[in-house]
């Protein structure tokens, strides 16, 4: 019996039929087809095929050997779905032609940890995923799912996750047979908004678990009546979702390529360097870690009625300070641009490429930040350069920033910037309930 034989035979004695060949697209939607269990090394040799044209970015023409996208199953991720009986989900790589497709967010992010391979390092990523549970009213109106979830101040609200407990411990019965090592479940603080979060992994593997945390909490809300949005700020007057990334890198030895007990902050120099890169190269990372129109809602400074906000806006670094767009944390890197309607693979990609240039580059950074930043801001001091303030400009800063584009691949990054300039034209045409308010009657 062949290895191949052998899966099959394994996976069968546990009820598979068959496989869900699952890829996403460049928005970072998963996407893909079921395909018969039998045929296992067709679908890891050659691919499950689709017709390229009909999948966001890929680049591929309606015709010839280039015009077919073949999703190539990574064996060592297959594993049975809860939510789907007799099905194995399988992680794949984007084919085109018999070579790696170039716009294949996953392939982009392979590349990435490449790099670091020759030097002899990995990046390790903790992803916290923060998302909203919503529902329509019979108006259209989308709401919380909760519709007694109403403090002014909800974090951490019990009685809230007592309200939603049967959903809750459904995402941890069935992320615990996913594999997931889970660390915390809280409410968020931001009506109907909950975190859920788990061991961090390498960063390849932390992509696909991302991905896979991702379809199972789509399942599981629809189970209980409700929507898992990653939507980054549904509502005008609350704080949004981020998908903070703790990053760390490691050398050959497994030593913390980051940390430096002697430095006040616990980091090294290449931590420092990492770091500069991230704050050089920020704008255009805005474009990839927070790239739709509503992202931009939650990068502002925007009021909460909370009273508190914890997006970032300013590019500046602390210790522990969650109003700059870099913490540090005990000798690690808090990248707190991307939100939860990211490209994964690609936000990653794109945060590792700017990091290692600013090693490369020996790029240097300003002291930290000691203050808390919407403080500085209300009190009407000078602030740091800030983000973009919407996708026009990130895309803007994208399209300029050579270095950024030719590290993470050219390739993606002129099918994204063409479809997102789209997004963007489409958004300024459109003709919102609050111009109609504000200027119907008005003249």
């Amino acid at each position: 019996m062949n290895n191949y034989q052998a899966v099959v035979a394994n996976l069968k004695a546990q009820g598979i039929h068959s496989i869900l060949t699952q890829f996403c697209d460049l928005h970072g939607v998963a996407k893909g087809k079921l395909v018969p269990l039998d045929n296992l090394q067709e679908w890891v040799e050659q691919g499950a095929g689709f017709a390229g044209p009909s999948i966001w970015g890929t680049g591929l023409g309606r015709f010839g050997g280039r015009s077919e996208y073949y999703g190539r199953v990574q064996i060592a991720s297959l594993r049975p779905l809860p939510f789907m009986s007799g099905v194995a989900h399988a992680v794949c790589d984007g084919y085109a032609g018999g070579e790696p497709l170039s716009t294949c967010s996953r392939q982009l992010l392979k590349r990435q940890v490449d790099r670091l391979a020759a030097r002899g390092w990995k990046l390790w990523v903790g992803i916290e995923p923060e998302f909203f549970l919503l529902k329509q009213d019979v108006t259209g109106q989308w709401r919380g799912a909760d519709a007694q979830d109403q403090l002014d101040k909800p974090s951490y609200d019990l009685k809230a996750i007592y309200r939603n407990r049967e959903f809750l411990d459904d995402m941890r019965q069935t992320l615990t047979q996913l594999g997931f090592e889970l660390q915390q479940m809280d409410h968020e603080d931001a009506c109907g908004q909950y975190e859920i979060n788990y061991r961090f992994d390498e960063a390849l593997a932390a992509a696909d678990r991302y991905m896979l945390f991702k379809m199972t909490a789509h399942a599981v809300a629809q189970r209980h009546g409700s929507v898992f949005s990653c939507m980054p700020k549904p509502f005008a007057n609350a704080p949004g979702s981020g998908l903070h990334f703790h990053m760390s890198l490691t050398d050959a030895q497994g030593r913390a390529v980051f940390h430096d007990a002697q430095d006040a902050l616990l980091l090294s120099t290449d931590a420092y360097r990492f770091t500069a890169g991230l704050l050089h190269h920020a704008d255009a990372l805005s474009a990839l870690c927070a790239p739709t129109v509503n992202s931009y809602k939650r990068l502002a400074c925007s009021d909460s009625a909370s009273g508190t906000t914890w997006a970032p806006v300013w590019k500046a670094y602390g210790d522990n300070n969650r109003t700059c767009l870099v913490r540090s944390v005990a000798g690690r890197l808090e990248w707190r641009l991307p939100d939860p309607s990211c490209n994964v693979y690609a936000a990653i990609a794109a945060t590792l490429a700017a990091g290692l240039d600013g090693i490369e580059q020996g790029l240097a950074v300003a002291p930290p930040c000691v203050e808390d930043l919407y403080e500085r801001f209300a009190s009407g001091q000078a602030m740091p350069a800030r983000l973009p303030r919407d996708l026009g400009a990130a895309i803007d800063a994208l399209a300029s920033d050579t270095v950024l584009m030719s590290d993470v691949g050219a390739e993606f990054c002129q099918q994204f910037l063409a479809l997102k300039r789209q997004e963007w034209s489409h958004f300024s045409q459109s003709v919102s309930q609050w111009e109609f308010d504000r200027y119907a009657q008005a003249f």
